[in-house]
C-alpha cells in the first residue's frame, strides 16, 4: 500500500494547483488535504476527527507556511519533537522569502523549504518534481513503504 502525500494548504487557489500539479505527474499516491495547521497535528497524532485513520505516517508532508490556528513552523516543530512523526520528510511550501522564515524552517529540521513560484507554469512543474522526488525517487527510512513507479503506458 502507498503512503499517502499530506498536503496542508489554507489558499484555495493554491490548493486546487497543488492538486493540479501532483496529478499530472501521475503519482499514485493518494493526497490528504487539510487546511489548517490544527487539523494537520490532529491528522499526524491521529486524534480528533483522523482518531480512526490507518496507522502509518505520509510519505511526505507540505506544508504550507502561513496557516490558520497553528503556523506551518509550530506544526514543523511538534513534528521533530514527536519520535514517530520526525522522520517524516517536510517540504514547506510558501510564498515568503523572508529570511528569518527560511531560517527557522531549517532550524526546526524541514527538508526543503520551496517558494511557490508565480507564473502557472512553473508552479505545476516545482509542485509535479516535488511529488516525484519525495514520493518516487527520495529514499524512505527503513521500514517505510518503498513506491513503486509503473512506466507510463
Amino acid at each position: 500500500m502507498l503512503k499517502p502525500i499530506l498536503l496542508v494548504e489554507d489558499n484555495p487557489n493554491d490548493l486546487e494547483l497543488t492538486l493540479l500539479a501532483l496529478e499530472r505527474s501521475q503519482l499514485a499516491n493518494e493526497v490528504i488535504v487539510v487546511r489548517d495547521g490544527a487539523e494537520a497535528l490532529d491528522y499526524l497524532f491521529r486524534r480528533n476527527s483522523h482518531a480512526d485513520r490507518p496507522q502509518g505516517n505520509p510519505a511526505v508532508l507540505l506544508l504550507d507556511l502561513k496557516l490558520p490556528k497553528v503556523d506551518g513552523l509550530e506544526v514543523l516543530e511538534q513534528v521533530r519533537d514527536s519520535a514517530d512523526l520526525r522522520s517524516i520528510p517536510v517540504v514547506m511550501l510558501t510564498s515568503s522569502r523572508e529570511e528569518p522564515d527560511l531560517d527557522r524552517a531549517y532550524q526546526l529540521g524541514v527538508n526543503a523549504y520551496v517558494v511557490k513560484p508565480v507564473e502557472f507554469k512553473e508552479f505545476v512543474g516545482a509542485i509535479s518534481d516535488l511529488g516525484i522526488f519525495w514520493a518516487v525517487l527520495n529514499e524512505p527510512p527503513p521500514g517505510s513503504t518503498r513506491v513503486v513507479r509503473r512506466p507510463k503506458s
